[in-house]
């Protein structure tokens, strides 16, 4: 793929020098980007001195270089404020973990199975509710981008999508574990919470998470153009589409309460840092979101996933929580240690990027190595324990 040449340099924020070396933490970016992807932005917080950095450009048309600060749509890591949205409201009393999900929306799941699952088995995707996107975007089966360009301004009722999911073949019992990661799961969320606060999920949302954390650049968009800096967002869906297209207006109605939050890579650091010292959630709640348990994600690996959060053990460097999340051309990593005193966030405006062989399975890319560095470099130090941290949760993907 070509690209246009350009680096943003690195923007330190009004700190002490961070103890992972500036200069090494921007050569990592700038080999993200000299691997293939457009734009590659990040920042990473260490004892509580912050560095932000930028490779690449925003634009490959104009060569409009990306920044640091740029808004992202963040993707699956909208699953983990939703998840502490219901936990304020188990907090409150208004909401069991282990009731039924048939108590509250009988209409959405019905019968038995809305006796069997619970709103536990949702959080940690545990349901055995299948996911949705394929029947969303149906042309997907067939490996064609269709379905991208027919949706892009569709609007999607919740009901819609969450009949889609519930109706097709379950993905295993519930509770069955390893459970099946599912957007299904967090849709019926947004609903619960909806009917809960008598207050649509994203303004409950606005005003307890992210308005509780602080947040400036972070929201949910109210049409599909994103507000602010943000940079354009390419879509190359297994070389399918070559050059890859910019998804970055888009109606995210597809998602919602599962995938749909813009935000910045200082925010996310913040919201982390926020919630994993109990300043959004009581430590109760805390430690229930991170009870985890294995969940095959979407692209078959398996994670160690909580109440809407993902635990990665690094070894020699750490226990890490956080999420990833991707949605049409962008994809972010936000993780935090759980001494709270590491944090990174990096956000790319290129996804799916893997070509398949002659089997159809993605075969392997310079980016995929490359994104290794960063990785490695913000959270342990070195650029060699930076693996991407086993199953992206990756909610658009279809393997």
């Amino acid at each position: 793929m070509s690209v246009c040449a350009g680096t943003a340099a690195a923007t330190p924020a009004p700190h002490a020098p961070t103890a992972s070396d500036p200069a090494q933490l921007q050569s990592a970016l700038d080999g993200v980007h000299r691997a293939g992807v457009p734009g590659v932005y990040a920042e990473v917080r260490d004892a509580g001195r912050v560095w932000r950095g930028a490779s690449g450009v925003a634009d490959v048309r104009t060569g409009r270089p990306v920044r640091p600060d740029m808004r992202q749509r963040v993707g699956s890591i909208t699953k983990t404020f939703t998840a502490a949205a219901i936990m304020q409201q188990v907090e409150q009393g208004r909401i069991r973990l282990d009731a039924p999900i048939g108590d509250h929306l009988p209409q959405l799941v019905p019968g038995e199975r809305g006796r069997k699952i619970t709103v536990r088995m949702l959080l940690n995707n545990t349901s055995g509710l299948p996911d949705y996107i394929r029947h969303a975007f149906p042309s997907l089966q067939e490996m064609s981008p269709k379905s991208l360009d027919d949706n892009r301004f569709r609007r999607f009722r919740p009901a819609e999508l969450i009949g889609m999911g519930v109706d097709a073949p379950p993905a295993s019992e519930p509770g069955a574990t390893p459970g099946v990661y599912s957007n299904t799961n967090y849709l019926l969320l947004g609903q619960l919470l909806e009917q809960v606060t008598g207050t649509p999920a994203e303004e409950y949302i606005t005003r307890n998470v992210i308005e509780r954390a602080g947040l400036r650049h972070t929201g949910f968009p109210t049409g599909p153009r994103i507000e602010g800096p943000h940079s354009r967002m390419y879509e190359a869906l297994w070389g399918l589409m070559d050059p890859p297209r910019d998804y970055s207006v888009y109606d995210m109605s597809w998602t919602g309460t599962g995938a749909a939050l813009v935000s910045t890579m200082e925010d996310l650091n913040r919201f982390y840092g926020k919630l994993l010292d109990g300043k959004i959630v009581n430590r109760s709640s805390l430690a229930q979101m991170q009870r985890t348990v294995p969940v095959i994600a979407l692209d078959g690996s398996t994670i160690e996933y909580g109440l809407g959060l993902h635990k990665v053990d690094i070894e020699g460097c750490g226990t890490f929580w956080g999420h990833d999340g991707t949605v049409w051309g962008a994809g972010t990593m936000s993780l935090t240690r759980a001494d709270g005193k590491r944090q990174m966030s990096v956000a790319v405006n290129l996804q799916r990027w893997n070509r398949p062989d002659s089997s159809g399975e993605p075969q392997h890319h310079p980016v995929d190595d490359a994104l290794k560095a960063p990785y490695g470099r913000a959270m342990c130090g070195d650029a060699d324990a930076g693996a991407r941290p086993a199953g992206s949760a990756g909610e658009v993907s279809t393997g």
